[in-house]
């Protein structure tokens, strides 16, 4: 019987990024959340029904979805037999309170997000600004992803507001994160911690190795650096995401 697992990709990160990790997992049941159906930083409930899951299931959550993946574990912890924290967000990065949805400042961002989407900005700069997050964010600095994928998702027009209401969200859901994990469960399900320190992440490494270590240590995971690969580790190293998967399958 095949092993069922559910993917919560980062910010911006269309599904099909995910291919590689589920090519190389080719026994295992993958299910990867589509964001631009259901935000990853939605409600477990929904997040449940989008992956169209039976529990208990595993989960590989990247970036903000790492929070997610936090979030599902702690809050339904007998749904949950395997976590894979893919250089996760950290409870800490709460950005901005005036940002936060619902906010003046929130409603402001939304309305010229709205009239960029309007007046075309997104079809024109889209694909560009997704090559820079790659470029920025991989030591490959190349994608598998095609182009007609890259602009019908990241060039449509209501694509930078559903980013911004990723982002926005995210900050809300790390202060949450945080509260949950100051009374952590008794029963942890078995957890690997895997950690960018390359590339762009080569700056920050420091901090980051040890805030991902604390991460770890509440969660009483086993943490793996991966020094050759950025941000995106689905690009850099698909293959430390499939290893991960495997030694908790």
């Amino acid at each position: 019987m095949s092993t069922s697992w559910v993917v919560l990709p980062g910010l911006a990160e269309a599904p099909e990024e995910f291919a590689e990790v589920v090519s190389l997992l080719p026994d295992d049941d993958l299910h990867v959340v589509d964001a631009w159906r259901t935000p990853i930083t939605a409600p477990v409930e929904a997040l449940r029904e989008s992956s169209g899951v039976t529990v208990p299931v595993g989960l590989v959550g990247h970036s903000i979805g790492g929070l997610a993946a936090l979030r599902w574990t702690l809050t339904h912890p007998g749904e949950i037999d395997r976590l894979v924290l893919v250089d996760s967000s950290l409870t800490s990065e709460t950005g901005w309170r005036w940002l936060y949805p619902g906010t003046r400042g929130d409603r402001l961002v939304r309305s010229v997000l709205r009239v960029l989407g309007r007046i075309g900005v997104p079809g024109l700069l889209g694909t560009s600004v997704w090559r820079a997050f790659v470029w920025v964010g991989s030591i490959r600095k190349s994608s598998s992803l095609p182009r007609a994928t890259v602009r019908d998702r990241f060039g449509a027009a209501d694509s930078w507001l559903l980013f911004w209401d990723e982002l926005a969200g995210s900050w809300a859901l790390a202060a949450e994160v945080a509260k949950l994990l100051e009374s952590v469960p008794d029963r942890l399900p078995p957890a690997i911690v895997l950690v960018a320190t390359g590339g762009s992440s080569r700056f920050t490494a420091k901090s980051w190795l040890a805030g991902q270590r604390a991460l770890a240590a509440q969660l009483r995971a086993t943490v793996e650096v991966l020094p050759d690969s950025a941000h995106l580790v689905h690009l850099d190293r698909p293959d430390a995401i499939a290893k991960a998967v495997t030694n908790l399958a």
